[in-house]
């Protein structure tokens, strides 16, 4: 018999349930373990041993996200629903711990390879609104954010490739019209709560501390008084099968992800981010096709188009995410891609373009400006999640036209 350690109230951290796991694909752990070893090799050989470390990273923290299939795309679209607030009150604890780690290393300038470490503190402008709405939109739309694209095509979820697709396009077209969004369209300056206040790190960390506690207070008294449904807890293991076989508690992936982040700004020099890399792998596309891609303002200065694509961190980071996920999918033996309704794809395609297109308007997107903006204290990563959870709201009325389903408060789970 399953023995769920789901707690019954909006106290408990556990999402998972002890249960019979699939059997492992092992023939599926064998190639993706050789692919991996093979592009570790190759991006030591061509980049060097920092682009190998990330590109480790990336497969940690496609592992991470597997393993607890840590959304972004549901946590909004759970929330603002059915008032759901489980994967919110996950994303405050990462975020809390981030903001610590990341305080610290700003504030000391902390690096293991001499790059001084940089946040991604970003303006705040028409771009900036309307890119993040558009992308809770196309996120809510695709079925999944950038993190979430990656993962579950890792993962093996066959309309997450049309995401994929649709989103580097996106992203393509963002950068071509960034003069437009940038120069031509009203903005204020970057505003850092620890360096534009006079608040310095310290007095930021604690501010953002208790925004997080505030938060996070508000989702318990909130979800106890409407007691919405819960999420489905994910089958798990018991002793060391669980961080290979079962799935992870949600609270613990966060904490997870949120030292990667940090690690990954002392070992890069800014935090993760994903989409940067989408918009140069359409950039290289586009340039292979005899689009004279390097004469957009975006790609001015860089010589990113001409280099291997292996030199760019961001984009190393996120093939380690992609078979992170595949290596994780394939442990727990869930990697069974399947059809994809007519519908399904149609959405999948007009959410990617969305979230492409929004990520390069916003400086980012749930991982770079949300994630990694808020947690080196930009008012831009906050601005970011009040207009995609915006998006989220008119993308529920969106959804059904293309078959997709919304969470109900009479759902026994969601």
């Amino acid at each position: 018999m399953a023995q769920t350690s789901l707690a019954t109230n909006w106290d408990g951290k556990s999402t998972t349930v002890v249960s019979e796991l699939s059997p492992m694909q092992k023939p599926h752990v064998a190639i993706g373990t050789i692919a991996a070893i093979i592009l570790y090799i190759s991006i030591v050989n061509i980049a060097g041993w920092t682009q190998g470390t990330l590109y480790i990273i990336g497969l940690a923290l496609g592992a991470a996200l597997l393993y607890a299939r840590f959304g972004f795309t549901s946590a909004f679209r759970r929330l603002v629903s059915v008032g759901n607030v489980q994967g919110l009150q996950a994303h405050m604890l990462m975020l809390a711990v981030a903001s610590t780690l990341f305080a610290i290393i700003l504030s000391t300038g902390f690096s293991f390879t001499g790059v001084t470490p940089a946040g991604n503190v970003n303006p705040i402008g028409v771009s900036v609104v309307v890119g993040s709405f558009l992308f809770g939109i196309g996120m809510q739309l695709g079925n999944g954010c950038a993190s979430g694209t990656l993962y579950n095509v890792g993962g093996g979820s066959s309309s997450m490739i049309l995401t994929l697709i649709a989103f580097i396009a996106g992203s393509a077209l963002g950068a071509y019209h960034i003069t437009f969004w940038m120069e031509d369209m009203p903005s204020f300056p970057a505003v850092s709560l620890a360096e534009s206040t006079g608040l310095g790190y310290f007095g930021a960390w604690v501010v953002q501390l208790a925004v997080f506690a505030l938060i996070y207070w508000v989702c318990v008294k909130f979800a106890k008084k409407k007691n919405p449904p819960m999420m489905k807890p994910l089958p798990t293991a018991q002793g060391w099968k669980k961080v290979l076989r079962g799935s992870w508690p949600l609270f613990g992936a966060a904490i997870v992800l949120a030292l990667l982040n940090a690690l990954t700004l002392m070992v890069k020099g800014s935090p993760w981010g994903i989409t940067s890399g989408f918009t140069l792998w359409g950039g290289k596309a586009l340039m292979a096709m005899g689009v004279d891609v390097a004469a957009w303002d975006y790609f001015a200065g860089s010589d990113k188009l001409t280099s291997s694509v292996l030199m760019d961190g961001t984009s190393v980071m996120n093939f380690g995410i992609m078979l992170g996920a595949f290596l994780s999918a394939a442990a727990q033996g869930t990697f069974k891609p399947g059809k994809i309704k007519p519908g399904v794809a149609g959405a999948a395609i007009i959410g990617g373009l969305m979230m492409g297109y929004g990520a390069r308007l916003a400086f980012g997107c749930n991982i770079g400006a949300y994630f990694s903006g808020i947690a080196s204290f930009s008012l831009h990563g906050w601005v970011w999640a009040i207009m995609a959870m915006l998006g989220t709201y008119l993308a529920l009325f969106i959804r059904p036209l293309f078959g997709l389903k919304n969470p109900k408060s009479t759902d026994s789970i969601c």
